[in-house]
């Protein structure tokens, strides 16, 4: 019962900040502060749903995957953001829709041009939570999806 209230806090808490974000945002990009971070973050746990997980919950212990070594994110005023060192498909600046960068959070959203995979993570830059979460299919009535916790270790420095 206790991870059924915690993974409902962590859907809520993506759920409402994308929801703020987005309808605060009139071209979902809000870049406030220049940054640079870097990040050395640890899996705690991936929620998969596909057609074999149902929202089934993995702790890493359980997990073949390994944590983010050189997680890093840059932001210039007003509109710039870069993220490399999460994904692949992140690491290219031009498919990064939704852009906020502020004191207290960095939140990014991306979508194929086929509009049919997206990607999107928040982190918290104070207390170093990141949730990275991956949809398939989007178009499909089988969409998959992937939802990694991490705690992350920051170096910020000021730009």
């Amino acid at each position: 019962m206790k991870k059924i209230k915690l993974i409902i806090k962590y859907f809520i808490y993506i759920f409402f900040s994308l929801l703020f974000f987005n309808l605060s945002l009139a071209k979902d990009i809000n870049i406030q502060e220049n940054i640079s971070l870097s990040f050395v973050c640890e899996l705690d746990k991936k929620i998969i749903k596909n057609s074999e997980y149902n929202y089934q919950t993995f702790l890493a212990k359980d997990l073949d995957a390994e944590g983010l070594d050189k997680f890093k994110i840059e932001s210039i005023k007003p509109e710039k953001l870069l993220i490399n060192g999460l994904s692949l498909f992140l690491s290219k600046s031009e498919r990064l829709n939704v852009k906020v960068v502020n004191k207290d959070i960095v939140l990014f959203k991306a979508i194929d041009q086929e509009k049919n995979y997206s990607e999107s993570a928040i982190i918290d830059r104070k207390s170093g939570e990141l949730i990275h979460e991956i949809t398939r299919n989007i178009k499909s009535e089988n969409s998959e999806k992937d939802i990694s916790f991490y705690s992350c270790n920051k170096k910020e420095k000021k730009v």
